[in-house]
């Protein structure tokens, strides 16, 4: 297999990222026949075009879902056409993991909020007086906010509700459940 073909695929895969989640629940929302659902119902769309002109058209069909590395992904299958810059064509048919994107990928959290009542000193003859004081930090999270990102993923970790792991297996047995029914 060509580095450029290896390439392409990336490309689609990570087009399949984006586009499975949102046109999957579009597609779902939209059908107007719910007695008779099939495989190709579940399968999203899958189009890209690389940096040398080659282009992809195709489709992916989940077939389950799991947690590998900490991180929930979607395991199905990935076919179409591969249009290669030259003109040649070549037909996919592959089995891809694809990462699915589980957290909210903008929003905010709270870090830190602290009030202090008011202070007066009296130091010889010297009156300060310190009204009430309120300080609030919030990270906002987002592409390319890496410090709202971090600082919200570390206060999550400071809270205890059980362990990433084991949250990201039971969405993956609901996500296969639903597969089940829908299949």
């Amino acid at each position: 297999m060509s580095r450029r073909f290896t390439r392409v695929i990336a490309f689609v895969v990570a087009l399949a990222t984006l586009s499975f989640v949102g046109v999957g629940a579009a597609s779902a929302a939209t059908a107007p026949d719910t007695t008779a659902t099939t495989a190709s119902t579940l399968s999203a769309p899958v189009t890209g075009k690389a940096d040398d002109g080659s282009t992809f058209d195709g489709t992916f069909t989940p077939t389950k879902f799991a947690t590998q590395n900490g991180k929930l992904v979607a395991i199905g299958d990935l076919t179409g056409n591969l249009t290669r810059a030259d003109g040649s064509t070549a037909a996919v048919d592959k089995a891809v993991t694809v990462p699915v994107n589980t957290a909210a990928s903008t929003g905010s959290c709270q870090i830190l909020d602290l009030v202090l009542g008011p202070l007066d000193l009296d130091l010889l003859g010297l009156v300060v007086h310190l009204d009430t004081v309120h300080l609030n930090i919030t990270a906002d999270q987002g592409p390319g906010n890496l410090l709202g990102n971090l600082l919200c993923a570390v206060t999550g970790l400071l809270d205890n509700t059980g362990g990433l792991n084991l949250v990201l297996g039971q969405i993956a047995s609901l996500l296969n459940q639903i597969l089940g029914l829908l299949g």
